[in-house]
């Protein structure tokens, strides 16, 4: 018999079906053992009688987090038996054959629920932590995110390609992993903080329109919202205005938050700007003091999703300690074409064609139009 997921035995009702995995909780109802399976799929409650012995006292032996395989036959469960809140709750399944997989101690912390744990004790048992329901969830709504993503890219006419890992350092922002060389002895391969000369490659290759979910490292310092290796998502297109970019992007994230209720309906989220807002970064800075302002109207309201885009950034800005100006994004950005004469008479004044989305006071993504004009790259130099 072909073993199922607990999610297709709504369909089985009155037939025989095989189901393993998990035992997420188990209860003695007067001479009655009732436990509830956990698979990928969910829960279902297995239901074991008194009349088998040798059945009833295997199961009577059984524990939280043991392994089991059950042979039965999916009955609807009476009307005052039935829970609402779980897929399965309108049947059960009356085992007839089980096996025991394999049996496990006791947990370093329940399984069951969702109870805080420290994350010492989390990242240790990490196999543990990843079959809890949060978890497990965070997992598999990341992978229809993702599959959403590629989908929506894929009808956009753009091609994801992935970029070489080791690579050569370059002065970026932070310190760069680095990877000795075998064959090499001395020399040393670097981690990319972001593919940027590589995706740039491609433009100059004639790519035209790129993505990749692409891995960056980063040796910095931790914070709550940082740290060494993460997941970006990054696009890159040639001929384009930023109006492209942010119409592409914001088009992206309402199809996310629309679709992230129906992969899970608890997700539903409240937009307070549709389309998304956007503020000049002085406007920013002058009435909020900050350039990823936090423009909720409710801070307590959990699901409030409250997107901006930042725009006409400066150029540049002025560095006292090195007396110098540095670039606000990266010296490859261009600046707007009323600004250029501003170059050379007030380069502080210049706006750029960079473009930052912030989200409830955290920056989440940004990018700029590449300066294609050496002349003009000469001069920012």
């Amino acid at each position: 018999m072909k073993r199922i997921y607990t999610s297709e035995a709504v369909k089985q009702k009155g037939e025989k079906i095989k189901l393993a995995g998990w035992v997420h909780s188990r209860r003695l109802h007067g001479k009655i053992i009732f436990m509830d399976l956990r698979d990928k799929e969910g829960l279902i409650q297995l239901t074991f009688l008194p009349g088998n012995e040798a059945l009833y006292q295997l199961a009577d032996s059984i524990r939280d987090e043991w392994v089991i395989e059950v042979i039965g036959t999916v009955n609807e469960r009476p009307d005052n038996a039935k829970n609402e809140n779980l897929a399965t709750g309108g049947i059960e399944v009356v085992v007839e054959k089980l096996t025991v997989l394999n049996e496990a101690k006791t947990t370093p912390f329940e399984i069951n629920n969702d109870a805080k744990v420290g994350e010492e004790t989390r990242l240790k048992y990490r196999y543990l932590d990843i079959r809890r329901s949060k978890m497990k969830r965070n997992l598999f709504i990341r992978h229809k995110v993702i599959k959403l993503i590629r989908d929506y890219m894929d009808k956009r006419g753009f091609t994801e390609i992935e970029t070489p890992i080791l690579t050569k350092s370059t002065p970026e922002g932070a310190r760069d992993f680095l990877v000795p060389s075998r064959l090499h002895p001395g020399m040393f391969y670097a981690l990319p903080q972001a593919p940027q000369q590589l995706k740039q490659l491609l433009m100059v290759a004639g790519v035209e329109k790129y993505f990749q979910l692409a891995r960056c490292f980063r040796d910095e310092d931790l914070r709550g919202d940082r740290q060494p290796e993460f997941t970006q998502f990054d696009l890159e297109m040639s001929f384009v205005k930023p109006e492209n970019i942010i119409n592409l992007i914001e088009k992206l994230y309402l199809k996310i938050i629309q679709n992230l209720i129906i992969f899970d309906k608890t997700l539903s989220k409240k937009l307070t700007f549709n389309p998304f807002i956007r503020i000049d970064h002085q406007e920013a800075m002058d009435k909020y003091g900050t350039d990823k302002p936090d423009l909720r109207q409710d801070k307590n309201d959990p699901n409030e999703l409250a997107f901006a885009w930042i725009i006409n950034w400066p150029l540049f800005e002025w560095n006292k300690d090195e007396n110098r100006y540095d670039a606000c994004h990266h010296v490859f950005t261009s600046p707007k074409e009323e600004d250029l004469e501003l170059l050379d008479k007030d380069p502080l004044k210049v706006r750029s064609l960079q473009y930052d989305l912030v989200l409830n006071g955290c920056e989440i993504g940004g990018g700029s139009i590449r300066n294609h004009r050496k002349e003009v790259q000469e001069k920012i130099f």
